[in-house]
């Protein structure tokens, strides 16, 4: 269970990495050209899956201006110490975002939830396929072992998971996503490639974490969660009385739409 979420902090100007820190990329998206047709093909530089490969891990971040913010928001939806070092805009950026960090509720007996397993075996193939699952929105539980709780357990140099088919991390992330199905997935999101959510949940209460790693606002994301919600809560920074819109239950399921989400958002829901 996560009692509560971490906030990230800022590196002061000059000082040296923290001991044993794990260096993560900037976030950011790559646009590049999509051979099959003319237009670009978004590529995301999240670090998601290495926060989520090393929860016990301390990391640090070397960003500059708008990036700091971004950066911010990932380590802190990941629940993982984190240190930013950036420069005077950065720590401008960085501020407002901790800022808004300091007024979200902590998570409480929150969890997060996981369709299915993937036996790391700290490859980096292993590490490109959670890489690809995670900017996939497909939601996974590290494991040791495969895990009778889940219906899919990935196990690379399996017969069912040949290291051949893991070659092609895309090719094997979308047989993944047709053997959970998309109706039985916990979050699905519409509208946007360059978005990256996190569910957690707990039998009354669920919250969503919505990273938006374009430069540019994302218009109407539709968010889908599995599960029965009555009402939704949205905070952004920057914006003092977020609404969402359009929330709807659809059997198994909670509907809603973020109606402009710049660089970070957290909904919670409730069932009362």
């Amino acid at each position: 269970m996560l009692a509560a979420l971490l906030l990230p902090s800022l590196l002061a100007a000059g000082a040296e990495d923290p001991a044993n820190a794990v260096k993560l990329n900037e976030p950011k998206v790559q646009y590049r050209n999509n051979e099959a047709s003319a237009t670009r093909t978004p590529w995301v530089d999240a670090n998601g899956w290495r926060l989520a490969r090393n929860p016990s891990g301390t990391f640090v971040y070397h960003v500059k201006g708008e990036a700091a913010a971004l950066a911010a928001a990932e380590a802190f939806t990941y629940g993982n110490p984190a240190w930013i070092s950036t420069d005077a805009s950065g720590t401008s950026a960085f501020g407002k975002m901790l800022a808004f960090l300091q007024t979200v509720p902590p998570a409480g007996k929150l969890a997060p939830v996981a369709d299915f397993g993937v036996v790391d075996d700290r490859s980096d193939t292993a590490g490109e396929l959670l890489n690809l699952l995670t900017r996939m929105n497909l939601l996974y539980k590290i494991e040791k072992h495969p895990n009778r709780h889940f219906k899919v357990n990935v196990r690379l140099g399996t017969k069912q998971y040949p290291l051949e088919e893991a070659a092609n991390p895309s090719v094997l992330a979308h047989k993944i996503r047709s053997q959970i199905g998309d109706d039985s997935r916990s979050l699905r999101l519409y509208g946007s490639e360059v978005v990256v959510g996190r569910y957690l949940a707990a039998p009354d209460q669920a919250r969503v974490f919505l990273i938006n790693y374009s430069p540019r606002p994302i218009l109407g994301l539709r968010v889908r969660v599995r599960g029965v919600y009555g009402k939704g809560q949205l905070r952004e920074p920057g914006s003092s009385d977020p609404q969402l819109a359009d929330f709807v239950q659809d059997g198994p399921a909670t509907e809603f739409t973020v109606p402009e989400l710049h660089v970070f958002a957290v909904i919670d829901v409730s069932r009362n």
